[in-house]
């Protein structure tokens, strides 16, 4: 790998360390403030709703701007999330500015490393860079349960600023205030990440002209015969993971009475097996043998379903490892193979904002789903019945869609495989 693929990795796991660990604490911070259960889950779609909003915006910006200072601005706008969350505004919104943040962020981190890498090395990238962004959400959802519970908070509270008052009086509030610190060093790491040779594309000078270009390349990568396969993958995939990262908060509350700093280490074990996934593909699969992981998806949405059976932590640890396991065994090839005909169809930065979109949408409609449903009082057990149905049945009909594929484009398949492997 060259070296300022490492510069990136450094400053992902800054970023998705503080992402992470601010999630715990804005969930602690509702909690305190007496806010309902729907309040906390609505978090997830809150922090998804810029990516959905801006996804025509920010690939083209990623594209026009050299992709170091784009991921600096992003946690700029992190840290000012954080700011109005300590200063006043509600959590909700605020963490919508740190999600703003993150929807420009991500198609800067994933679209250089189409520009750095060759094809060769994509799988191996993203196996890298989702395994080094699992551990993060491990530790960064470990740091937050732990910076929120009763042996580092009072720590936190105790540090005064010189001549500063704060107003920082709780331990989520003094969580928060941490984080602003992790987004710093992401962003100093920022400042070094190598301009490639790539070309800037420049912006459009009206924005309905980005709308429709995104529109148009939106339309393009679900027209192709394997690039649709995978985005339906991997748009499930996170639309239900990052809902899950709630649900099992809610699930550990209910079924082994746990606080949210006790919960928060179980998210962190269903982490701990999507990374071992994630780099077990890395190192097993070709770009062109993406295709063959998606039963896994079926198996993933049935353990899902397992989950309400489970009462005990020591059945609960290796369960959920297993159910990340499989799902970072599903995300990883199946994420270069997206990359991979995106950048051929269009641009790095641009597919990665076609990904994002799609992706970022199935979160934040399963999110508002969620939500809606605990308002009416459904359980954290019948959310989890729905969500492991809505996996395996989806991942089924996408397994039929591919099926079909091949029977009627067959030719046009092998031929896209075909390039994918001459690539690898």
């Amino acid at each position: 790998m060259k070296k300022g693929f490492y510069t990136i990795m450094s400053a992902q796991f800054f970023s998705s360390l503080a992402d992470n660990a601010l999630f715990v604490g804005a969930v602690e911070l509702l909690k305190n403030s007496g806010s309902g259960e729907w309040q906390r889950a609505a978090l997830v779609p809150m922090f998804a709703l810029f990516y959905v909003i801006l996804a025509p915006f920010v690939g083209a910006f990623a594209d026009a701007v050299p992709k170091g200072r784009v991921m600096f601005v992003s946690n700029s706008i992190k840290v000012v999330g954080c700011l109005m969350m300590l200063f006043g505004t509600h959590p909700l919104a605020a963490y919508a500015i740190v999600g703003l943040g993150a929807a420009a962020y991500s198609p800067a981190k994933y679209g250089i490393l189409t520009e750095l890498l060759p094809p060769s090395q994509l799988v191996k990238a993203n196996g890298w860079i989702e395994g080094l962004t699992i551990t993060s959400i491990i530790l960064g959802v470990l740091l937050g349960g732990q910076l929120i519970g009763p042996h580092l908070a009072p720590y936190l509270l105790a540090f005064d600023m010189p001549f500063i008052e704060t107003n920082i009086d709780t331990p989520p509030e003094a969580a928060i205030a941490s984080m602003v610190l992790l987004y710093a060093i992401a962003s100093i790491f920022n400042l070094y990440i190598p301009r490639t040779d790539t070309a800037l594309q420049p912006l459009p000078s009206r924005p309905l002209a980005l709308v429709r270009d995104f529109s148009d390349c939106n339309a393009r990568l679900w027209a192709d015969k394997l690039g649709q396969i995978s985005l339906a993958t991997t748009t499930l995939f996170w639309g239900v993971s990052g809902n899950l990262r709630y649900i099992v908060l809610a699930w550990a509350a209910v079924a082994l009475g746990y606080s949210t700093t006790q919960a928060s280490s179980l998210v962190g074990v269903v982490a701990v097996g999507t990374a071992a996934g994630a780099i077990l593909a890395s190192v097993s699969m070709r770009l062109h043998q993406a295709i063959r992981v998606i039963p896994l998806g079926i198996a993933m949405g049935v353990l899902v379903i397992g989950l309400n059976v489970v009462t005990n932590v020591w059945l609960a640890a290796p369960f959920l490892v297993l159910l990340g396991a499989l799902g970072g065994f599903l995300v990883v090839p199946m994420n270069a193979l997206l990359q991979h005909r995106g950048h051929n169809l269009m641009g790095a930065g641009r597919s990665i904002a076609v990904q994002n979109f799609n992706e970022q949408a199935c979160i934040l409609a399963l999110g508002a789903f969620y939500t809606g449903l605990t308002r009416v009082g459904l359980s954290a057990f019948g959310a989890i019945t729905i969500f492991g149905v809505l996996v395996a049945g989806t991942m089924w009909a996408i397994a039929l869609w591919h099926r079909r594929n091949t029977r009627l484009h067959g030719t046009e398949v092998d031929r896209l495989l075909a390039i994918a492997r001459s690539d690898h």
